[in-house]
C-alpha cells in the first residue's frame, strides 16, 4: 500500500505525534509512506531567505529503528501571511505531482488547507481521501479573524472525505456536528508504545542529575509550551506554597518557554521550577519515571482543548503515573473518573491537589489503575485499526469508481 500524508506542520522538528507512530509502523510493515509537510518554524529556525525551494528528505526515522518515511517539503514564500498563501499553490502542485509520480493508494490529511486541496483532487479519482483529526485545527490559527474561514474549509473537506478518523470519542462527536458523515467517521484511539513506556523504568538517574531528593514531590509536564497550557499559573501557585519539597519539572519548548525560564530564577521558584527545554523523545520515559504526578493543566475554556486528548496523557498513564488534568470535556469523556486521571477546576488548583494526593498515600494505587486503563492501546493494535480503515477506504472507493 502506498500512503501519502499531507500536513501543515514540520514533520522533522516538531514532537512525535500520532501520525509519526502510524506512518513508521506502516513503513515497517512494508507499506510505502510519503509525507508532504510545511516548514512551520521557518520564522525562528529556518534559513534567512525570501523563498525556499522544494526539498526531499529520504529515509526519515523519528521513533522506530528501521522505519523509512520520505518527506517532501514544497517551497514557500517566507513572508508572514504570504507563507500560507504560497502554501496553497505549492502544496496543490506537489499533491498533483505525487498523484502522478508516486501514485498513492490513499491520501491521509492532517491539515486544513492541504486537506481541502487533497479532498478536492481525489473526488473524481479512485484514490480515497481520509481526513484524520487529532486537534480542532482552526482554533490554532494565530490570526483570530481567519479562524471562521479555517472552520469553513475544514467543513468542506469533511464533507468530501471518504473516511474521517478521530482519535477520541469527544472529537468524533465534534466532527459529526460540523459536517462529517456519521457512517464514515471512525475512532482510532491514541496509541502507546508499552515497551518504551514501561512502569519498571527507573527514574533515579534523572532525579540525581537534577539534584532531586527522595523526599521531593515532583510534578511533571512535557510537550509544546502553549500559552494556554496553564503552566504559568501552576508555577505562580507553586511559588506561594510553603511546601518547598514540591518541584515542577517542565520538558519542552514553545511560546511560554522563555517566560518560564525567567520565572525559574525568581527567589520563590529557584530550584523548585526546573525548565529543561527540548529533549529527545527517547528520554521522555525516564523523565516521567522521575516524576510522581504528571500534569495537563490547560485552561478549561480554551477552545482548542475542548474535544481532544493529547497523546502525552496516554504516555503518562502508561508509565504508571497518575495525571492531574483540568476539567477538559474531551479528556473527561475519554477517561471518566477513577482511572488514574484526577480533575481540578483551574490550573491554580494543581498544586494543592498534588499535595493532597501525596499526603493521602494514593499515588501508587492511582498509577496502577492508570497503567491498566491504557494497556489496550498498544501502538501495534492502534496501527492495525488504522490500517483497516485505509484498506476499507481503498476498497470502497474502487468499487464506487467501477460502479
Amino acid at each position: 500500500m502506498k500512503v501519502l500524508i499531507v500536513q501543515e506542520t514540520d514533520w522533522l522538528r516538531r514532537y512525535s505525534h500520532q501520525q509519526h507512530h502510524l506512518a513508521e509502523i506502516l513503513s515497517l510493515r512494508g507499506h510505502e509512506i510519503r509525507v508532504v509537510d510545511y516548514e512551520l518554524l521557518w520564522k525562528t529556525q529556518g534559513k534567512r531567505e525570501l523563498r525556499s525551494g522544494r526539498e526531499v528528505f529520504d529515509g526519515v526515522t523519528k521513533i522506530y529503528e528501521g522505519a523509512k518515511v520520505t518527506v517532501v517539503r514544497p517551497g514557500i514564500i517566507k513572508i508572514p501571511l504570504l507563507d500560507y498563501i504560497s502554501l496553497v499553490f505549492s502544496h496543490r502542485r506537489e499533491i498533483a505531482r505525487q498523484m502522478a509520480e508516486f501514485r498513492p493508494d490513499v491520501i491521509v490529511g492532517f491539515g486544513i488547507l492541504n486537506s481541502y486541496i487533497a479532498a478536492g483532487m481525489t473526488r473524481k479519482s479512485d484514490v480515497p481521501f481520509v481526513y484524520y483529526w487529532m486537534d480542532v485545527l482552526h482554533t490554532l490559527i494565530p490570526a483570530k479573524p481567519l479562524r471562521p474561514l479555517g472552520k469553513f474549509v475544514e467543513r468542506q473537506a469533511l464533507k468530501r472525505a471518504d473516511r474521517v478518523v478521530a482519535n477520541c470519542r469527544g472529537l468524533r462527536e465534534y466532527v459529526i456536528d460540523i459536517g462529517a458523515p456519521d457512517e464514515k467517521t471512525k475512532v482510532v484511539s491514541q496509541g502507546i508504545d508499552l515497551d518504551r513506556f514501561d512502569p519498571n523504568i527507573g527514574g533515579n538517574s534523572v532525579r540525581d542529575e537534577l539534584g532531586l531528593n527522595k523526599e521531593d514531590l515532583v510534578v511533571f509536564f512535557m510537550g509544546w509550551l502553549y500559552r494556554f497550557s496553564g503552566l504559568r499559573e501552576v508555577a505562580l501557585e507553586l511559588g506561594r506554597t510553603v511546601n518547598t519539597n514540591m518541584k515542577l519539572l517542565v520538558v519542552g519548548k514553545g511560546d511560554l518557554h522563555r517566560e518560564l525560564q525567567e520565572m525559574s530564577q525568581r527567589p520563590d521558584l529557584q530550584g523548585r521550577l526546573l525548565v529543561l527545554g527540548e529533549r529527545p523523545y527517547r528520554e521522555m520515559p525516564s523523565f516521567i519515571a522521575a516524576s510522581d504526578i504528571c500534569l495537563l493543566p490547560a485552561y478549561p475554556k480554551e477552545k482548542v482543548m475542548q474535544h481532544i486528548v493529547p497523546i502525552k496523557l496516554y504516555e503518562y498513564l502508561a508509565m504508571g503515573k497518575p495525571a492531574i488534568s483540568t476539567r477538559l470535556p474531551g479528556v473527561m469523556a475519554e477517561f471518566g473518573e477513577g482511572h488514574g486521571v484526577i480533575y481540578v477546576d483551574r490550573p491554580e488548583d494543581v498544586v494543592a491537589k498534588a499535595i493532597e494526593l501525596a499526603g493521602s498515600g494514593s499515588v501508587k494505587d492511582l498509577g496502577t489503575r492508570a497503567r491498566r486503563l491504557v494497556e489496550k492501546n498498544d501502538w501495534k493494535t492502534i496501527a492495525d485499526a488504522f490500517e483497516r480503515v485505509l484498506e476499507e477506504a481503498i476498497r470502497d472507493k474502487k468499487r464506487s469508481a467501477v460502479g
